[in-house]
């Protein structure tokens, strides 16, 4: 019987068998063959045991043995002893479970890194293109949900164009903290090993293709985790920004933007006419789970002396459900950018709806470089846009006819009044914002003509 949602309706395939049970079991079973590789180096096992590869533990298998003994390792550790020989004695010598567990999720979460960066930096790719297309396309700007300033498309995308670049390098940065082997005994000392302990986790870990943490308990920090978890939340949240832009603009009565294929998908079981903004909204609900889900990272902190199992539970949810719902959310958002309708006849209509009122603010500008003081050109300008909206008059008209403004800006109006000379230095601003990201990419192992992995990041923001 199928009862979470993951399994059949949220996350991309590639995903989903990351952390698959079959998945997670295969990296325990690298795992431990890596410490016996680390032991043979060691001289703690014989020399052929550093050299066995291509051993498969169903998961069945393994959770049966769990069921007879108790103990999801110990139940591994038995099946490998059983299937290795002459080498089985040696099988999990002087480890305890998190050297598994630990390190097997490092793994995971490597590759999960991987697909969430290249998944980031294509929806980063849609949105450049974006703002590269709708550069000069005008509209309202909005503070308050109030009609503030004109912008233009190009310059809102660009935005986010940075933002996401942002969560490039928290990404980039939070996996070096957290892709990292745990390979260390029971207690994190390496006793077990005695003076080879050191040898035995290098040999293991550089087979394994990781670097160790610098000391630990019986488990890695779980700070790394933490963070891992708050950096997928501000990217979920980043996401539903965007997600809730895109709904705000779709309502009927903004109408300056449409989610691709909107109009041929139906919105509602009764209502005919409905066309919903189905695929923003959703990401906006999966935002809010994983909001949530960050708090279980913070909670698993705080663990009693060199470890307890508290964390154990709550992490084998946490993982898979964060990476998988911010990867649908990664592909949901890439699908509305690179298909969104853009309305600009809509964001005309709606530049000219306060009648020249949203322009105020370049007609006291040019006031106070006449020699008005700024709090009078401000007081004089106020008074008229709150005439002309309870005369219904157009602001501009009545600009026009103020003597205070006319007699000192005169046959200047026009082109004070007209949305696209007001645009301050929106084209260098999106220009810095395409620079950042392409630094962010650079340093984080990513570029125009490629989705490679992260693999490495110094960037400092």
């Amino acid at each position: 019987m199928t009862v979470c949602p993951l399994e059949y309706r949220y996350g991309t395939a590639e995903m989903r068998r990351l952390f698959s049970r079959e998945n997670l079991v295969t990296r325990m079973v690298e795992v431990e063959l890596a410490l016996l590789q680390g032991l043979a180096s060691a001289g703690l096992a014989p020399e052929e045991c550093g050299s066995i590869g291509g051993v498969t533990v169903r998961p069945s298998m393994l959770d049966e043995a769990e069921r007879r003994i108790g103990h999801e390792v110990a139940a591994l550790a038995e099946i490998l002893a059983e299937k290795l020989g002459g080498c089985g004695k040696y099988v999990h010598l002087g480890a305890t479970s998190n050297d598994i567990i630990d390190t097997a999720w490092a793994l995971v979460l490597r590759d999960a890194l991987s697909i969430i960066g290249s998944r980031l930096w294509s929806l980063i790719g849609a949105l450049r293109r974006l703002a590269e297309e709708h550069m000069d396309t005008l509209m309202v700007g909005r503070t308050h949900g109030q009609h503030a300033l004109p912008v233009t498309l190009g310059f809102k995308a660009a935005n986010y164009v940075y933002e996401f670049s942002r969560s490039i390098v928290r990404l980039c940065e939070a996996r070096r903290r957290v892709v990292l082997g745990k390979m260390s005994g029971a207690v994190g000392t390496m006793a077990a090993w005695g003076s080879a302990g050191l040898l035995v986790e290098a040999e293991a870990l550089a087979r394994l293709g990781l670097k160790p943490h610098p000391i630990s308990t019986q488990v890695a920090p779980r700070d790394g985790y933490a963070e891992l978890a708050a950096v997928l939340a501000i990217l979920a949240s980043q996401l539903d920004r965007l997600a809730t832009e895109v709904r705000e603009l779709s309502r009927p009565e903004i109408g300056e933007l449409a989610e691709p294929g909107s109009r041929r998908r139906v919105g509602s079981s009764t209502m005919p006419h409905k066309s919903n903004p189905t695929l923003s909204e959703r990401v906006s609900g999966l935002a809010r789970i994983v909001r949530g889900l960050a708090v279980a990272g913070f909670e698993n902190l705080v663990l009693w002396h060199e470890r307890d199992l508290s964390n154990s539970s709550a992490e084998r949810l946490l993982l898979p459900h964060m990476f998988m719902l911010v990867d649908q959310m990664l592909a949901d958002a890439a699908r509305i950018v690179e298909g969104l309708e853009v309305r600009a006849e809509a964001m005309r209509r709606n530049l000219e709806l306060s009648r020249g009122a949203i322009l105020s603010e370049a007609v006291m500008v040019k006031l106070v470089e006449k020699g008005v003081p700024r709090h009078e050109a401000h007081r004089l300008l106020r008074r008229l846009a709150l005439r002309a909206e309870a005369e219904g008059k157009g602001f501009a008209e009545l600009v026009k006819e103020s003597p205070e403004v006319s007699d000192l800006l005169g046959g200047e109006l026009d082109e004070i009044l007209d949305p696209s000379n007001y645009l301050g230095m929106y084209r260098e601003l999106v220009a810095r914002a395409f620079e950042y990201a392409e630094r962010a990419a650079k340093v984080c192992g990513y570029s125009n003509s490629s989705q490679g992995s992260t693999r490495t990041c110094s960037y400092s923001t």
